[in-house]
């Protein structure tokens, strides 16, 4: 064989290799690195206490591609994942097949994210964490009306919704109910500054009276610029010991949350939370309350009303009044126009 010939067979050669490693490359970056998610789009599986190996292929299988679903049950295999399943809520979406199963073997998992409303009850406050969370509501639920657990944590249950500041935090989907109320804690720690403390302080109320006189604020109104001149109004009446006379609190005892009249039968109830019959502060907060209601409450305005009352025009903002008799000229214009839009 001449030299030219041996020269062509070895450049062939050299070519079919590179060509059969490009192809094994491009497998197994195929088999290994793209796209776990069938639809391309972001999903997760939740795995259980109650999950075994065959469950959870079972509940992968849908979600992944053919071939990650594989890459996912030879690694299982190799990693012995039937003896080690871990519970939590795992991705597959974007991430390479290895990258995903990786995860899901090792228990690292993707986060929740758990948004607090300011809600009214605390059965309000458990069905929207229970959602999204491994434990029930039901089991959240006890805890909150359990008088050592909230003693925990320097409340009770009463005051508990107190401890709820309203905002998004981050959760593993198998956090117990515990760690949860653990975390919610520390998250109140970080919300009482220096500065909210000492507000607080000046006001003369406890934190846990702030967040009740907010709670009632923020079911005054839900005009923000108007909420520290309400809390200041509450203020004064608590500083005079006068009744507070909340018509919310009213509601929240009757749970008559949508009413827009208070009717004179509602007033006779004998419940704590009745601010026409008992003085001072209900026993705790009528809902959680927002961030603005609580730094209104801090915020108070200094003035000297004692009375307000609903605008006749609807707006949602109020006439304030110094004397009964300013407040009742107020009252009568509101109760017309509830007349006259037929509103019970």
């Amino acid at each position: 064989m001449s030299k030219t010939n041996k020269k062509r067979k070895g450049g062939s050669a050299r070519w079919v290799a590179a060509a059969v490693c490009a192809v094994l490359a491009g497998a197994a970056y195929f088999l290994f690195f793209s796209a776990m998610s069938r639809t391309g789009r972001e999903q997760y599986v939740l795995i259980d206490d109650d999950d075994n190996i065959d469950s959870v292929c079972a509940k992968l299988q849908p979600l992944s591609t053919p071939q990650g679903y594989w890459v996912f049950r030879q690694l299982a295999a190799v990693m012995g994942y039937a003896g080690n399943i871990r519970t939590g809520r795992y991705s597959v979406g974007s991430s390479g097949s290895l990258q995903t199963s990786r995860h899901i073997i090792n228990g690292l998992q993707a986060p929740v994210r758990i948004t607090i409303r300011s809600v009214r009850t605390l059965d309000d406050l458990a069905a929207d964490v229970s959602e999204k969370m491994m434990f029930s509501r039901a089991e959240l639920l006890s805890r909150l009306t359990s008088r050592e657990t909230c003693r925990k944590y320097g409340f009770t249950p009463e005051t508990i919704p107190a401890m709820f500041i309203p905002n998004t935090y981050d959760f593993y989907w198998n956090t117990s109910a515990d760690k949860f109320l653990d975390k919610m804690s520390e998250e109140n720690r970080k919300f009482w500054t220096f500065e909210r403390k000492e507000k607080a302080k000046r006001a003369g109320l406890t934190q846990a009276e702030v967040i009740t006189l907010a709670s009632i604020v923020d079911e005054e109104t839900d005009n923000v610029a108007e909420m520290p001149k309400i809390a200041g109004m509450y203020i004064n009446r608590l500083h005079i010991r006068m009744p507070l006379q909340a018509d919310p609190t009213i509601k929240f005892a009757t749970k008559n949350f949508t009413a827009h009249r208070i009717y004179q039968k509602w007033l006779a109830v004998d419940s704590p939370y009745n601010t026409y019959k008992y003085r001072g502060l209900p026993p705790g907060p009528i809902r959680i309350p927002s961030v603005a209601a609580i730094d209104a409450v801090l915020d108070y305005v200094h003035h000297d009303y004692i009375y307000m009352c609903a605008k006749e025009d609807f707006s949602g903002t109020h006439n304030f009044a110094r004397t009964y008799e300013e407040h009742q000229v107020n009252a009568d214009k509101y109760a017309r126009a509830l007349n006259a839009h037929g509103i019970n």
